[in-house]
């Protein structure tokens, strides 16, 4: 595993490839406790067996039942999005770390990984927000417009009202694949603007949406292309028929990929001029250098469709708030490591010790 703490390289083990910069290999610094190497399961040391592995493999969650809260994201379009919130005590709610998860494209607040992140921290005496991106959780009526990588802003306007809601001290947030792009967008946006807004974490985050999207299109990742779309076409003439006035299934015409899709609809219904334009300013890669709170990367070589331009990698390690940790192997969003001593998800238990020892709240019911 090559890790790359606080803007530098702590390399445990390192595979270079053609995503890996050449100059990546700067002095090595003191191991971080909360850090150990990752080991891929037995039999899952392939990227695309590791990916599969993490979405499909059954798990056991242990969870208080959850209080919805609707939060108003934008108030031009009245669009809302539904959060799934799990509160410690009235007592020490306040003192304690709030965890605010955002899942993936097409994903919700359901998703095993928000799940397991969820149970983790809530174990560990945090508060919990599940966060439903715009019309995911089946909350399409909730929004007219569509959503995409550049909402950002949809995470601030969470964590602000949480943090109003409840006299919060100190939020973490969280996100996997697309939503660690959101989350670092946010991050890089406001810098030191949250003042409780004490670490970030991005789970194989697609920084780079133009390059992970073409990979999208490579022939070993066209089945995960044509899942993504069949659902985001499905999701569309959903939306259609709630929302006629807006939006015609005509723009479906032609589309056979995820940049055909971004390209006639995401970017026709954004705002933006093109797929090209959308990816380009929805990338949290154009802000690395605005993060000014303690953050943590976590990005798989051998990640199927995810791709960290080398430039993207240099502003990361140029940055002394960013903690980068890349691993050789770990798919995308899986991380699935033998279960000796825990359960094997190695990415919720690394970003858990990150968020607790950075964070330095004090559970004291603990």
């Amino acid at each position: 595993m090559q890790s790359t703490p606080s803007g530098s390289s702590h390399p445990m083990k390192s595979t270079p490839d053609e995503n890996q910069s050449e100059d990546a290999a700067l002095p090595v610094t003191p191991a971080l406790t909360w850090l150990q190497e990752f080991v891929p399961r037995r039999f899952l040391s392939n990227g695309h067996l590791q990916t599969i592995a993490g979405n499909f493999l059954p798990r056991e969650f242990n969870l208080p039942p959850a209080e919805s809260l609707y939060v108003e994201v934008d108030a031009a379009t009245r669009s809302q999005v539904l959060c799934h919130c799990h509160w410690q005590p009235e007592e020490v709610r306040s003192r304690r770390l709030t965890v605010v998860l955002v899942h993936g494209l097409e994903g919700s607040s359901s998703s095993q990984y928000v799940i397991g992140n969820a149970g983790r921290a809530w174990a560990a005496g945090c508060n919990i927000v599940r966060m439903n991106m715009r019309n995911c959780g089946g909350n399409d009526h909730l929004s007219p417009t569509l959503y995409h990588s550049g909402l950002s802003g949809d995470v601030g306007a969470v964590v602000e009202h949480v943090v109003a809601q409840h006299g919060l001290s100190a939020v973490a947030i969280i996100g996997y694949s697309m939503g660690g792009n959101l989350v670092l967008k946010l991050a890089g946006e406001r810098g030191l603007g949250i003042p409780q807004l004490k670490a970030v974490v991005g789970v194989s985050p697609a920084m780079d949406l133009a390059a992970s999207a073409a990979a999208m299109h490579l022939p070993p990742n066209r089945v995960y292309e044509w899942r993504f779309l069949l659902a985001l076409l499905k999701r569309f003439r959903h939306k259609a028929s709630l929302f006629p006035q807006i939006y015609s299934l005509d723009r479906l015409s032609g589309v056979r990929s995820l940049w055909d899709f971004d390209e006639r609809v995401t970017a026709y219904y954004s705002g933006f001029e093109s797929a090209a334009d959308y990816y380009y300013r929805a990338a949290s890669s154009r802000v690395v250098e605005g993060i000014a709170v303690p953050t943590l990367v976590l990005h798989s070589l051998d990640d199927p469709f995810i791709r960290m331009l080398p430039e993207t990698r240099a502003a990361l390690l140029a940055n002394p708030n960013v903690t980068l940790v890349e691993t050789e192997h770990g798919g995308h969003c899986a991380f699935l490591a033998p279960a000796e001593g825990y359960d094997g998800y190695w990415a919720e238990k690394t970003l858990l010790g990150f968020l607790l020892e950075t964070c330095d709240i004090q559970n004291e019911a603990l």
